[in-house]
């Protein structure tokens, strides 16, 4: 189903107000040299402005100021500034956007989503882990994903479910508005500006039809053991429980990659043996401990002693909390209902939401049970991130009669399998 008619829901003063007041006040100003506050001294009459000239076709994106902010490599990463009006123009775009894509997003994928947070992934790393039989980890590194996405690509996706030409045009004017750089100006040809509010979208749906859509179909087909995969944006970590897996999916995923104008980092993608039965296996075969990797800033390791003393760390914390509510006078049953499973979500800081989607096939999210993990606790109490309301998501005003009306069944112009996306 493609979505004829979605313009009117982003140029409506009510949503670009919203959007403008959920900037942030002290941001960077773009080329236009234009402030949060500056923009707000007139801010009705600047709003009914946009919205005039979004609706007449109008509206012109303006190049990204290019910023470079020091890695920890040594290197630099290039970031885009846009001008506060393309800003609040983004924003309105990507809510009216999330209503359809958070739809078709599979559960491993959790970078920039609503409902979702890296402490959500790092808690489905931790109990994919422990849960399922992982003996190979597969790190991945895209190099300069940002930078690579293929602007053609990119809009084959986009009109695959997104049908009215004029909010693709809309996006095409942010990719092609060029960056501005020591007062000069250059087109670019490919890439997303990063820092942008639309590029973690725009990258999220290159990476579900490039990436998403084909693990789940080679993880049915292909793999035969365990497989969990986690993917935050172009941070992704897959575990196999067999070795052979992980090296026939390491290879096709270099041969996919190169389709899509992307290409794996040969220095950073590595895969190590890890898991529960990893230590043991390495000390039979007289080898060193398990390497680490790090995912979302965290360095995962497996060490029995430092497990050991994070289990009874958390079994006292239990007890303490419990204590404490009995003293408070707070009532017994939710004194025994405190969490009893001492490892449950030491990853993140939010222990017990949204944590295990990976665990099971994309096709089984829908109405899945809580995993249980040792002693019947559960980790997670959903397992998937809440889902729009598809009628009334694309607007505040808009009735379940006009959204099935503005999404007519029409001929896809670029469907999954000619796309090759699906095989």
């Amino acid at each position: 189903m493609r979505f004829t008619a979605l313009l009117h829901h982003i140029y409506d003063v009510h949503r670009l107000r919203a959007a403008y007041f959920a900037l942030k006040r002290d941001a960077a100003a773009g080329v236009d040299g234009e402030t949060w506050r500056s923009y707000g001294e007139r801010l009705e009459e600047n709003l009914q402005d946009l919205a005039d000239r979004l609706k007449r076709g109008a509206y012109r994106a303006k190049p990204v100021r290019r910023v470079y902010i020091p890695k920890a490599d040594g290197r630099q990463r290039p970031l885009g500034v846009t001008t506060l009006e393309d800003k609040v123009v983004q924003r309105a775009t990507v809510e009216v956007l999330n209503a359809i894509y958070e739809t078709d997003f599979l559960g491993f994928s959790y970078g920039f989503r609503p409902g979702r947070s890296q402490h959500n992934a790092l808690d489905a790393l931790y109990a994919g882990l422990l849960t399922k039989k992982v003996n190979w980890v597969l790190d991945l590194d895209i190099r300069g994903f940002f930078d690579s996405i293929d602007h053609g690509w990119l809009k084959k996706f986009v009109e695959h479910r997104i049908a009215d030409r004029r909010v693709v045009r809309l996006i095409q004017k942010w990719l092609n508005a060029g960056v501005l750089e020591d007062g000069k100006r250059r087109r670019v040809e490919e890439g997303t500006p990063q820092g942008s509010s639309v590029s973690p979208l725009l990258a999220n749906v290159y990476l579900h039809y490039a990436f998403d859509l084909w693990v789940r179909v080679w993880r049915r087909k292909y793999a035969s053991g365990d497989v969990i995969v986690i993917r935050f944006a172009d941070d992704i970590v897959l575990g196999f429980q067999e070795r052979s897996d992980a090296e026939r999916f390491l290879k096709e995923l270099a041969e996919r990659m190169r389709k899509f104008a992307l290409e794996l980092h040969p220095d950073k993608t590595r895969l190590l043996e890890f898991g529960p039965f990893a230590a043991k296996n390495r000390q039979r075969r007289g080898e060193g401990r398990p390497e680490t990797f790090d995912f979302l800033g965290f360095s995962a390791y497996l060490r029995e002693e430092e497990k050991q003393r994070n289990v009874h760390s958390a079994q006292a914390d239990d007890t303490q909390k419990a204590a404490s509510q009995a003293e408070r006078g707070e009532s017994r049953t939710q004194a025994a209902h405190a969490p009893s499973h001492p490892g449950a979500g030491q990853m993140a800081e939010n222990r017990g939401r949204g944590a295990l989607p990976l665990l099971w096939r994309p096709d089984e999210l829908c109405g899945a049970p809580p995993v249980p993990l040792l002693r019947s606790a559960t980790v997670a109490s959903r397992a998937l991130a809440p889902q729009p309301k598809w009628p009334r998501a694309v607007g505040p005003h808009a009735s379940p009669r006009f959204a099935v009306a503005a999404c007519a069944r029409i001929h896809h112009p670029y469907p999954l399998r000619r796309l090759g996306v699906i095989t």
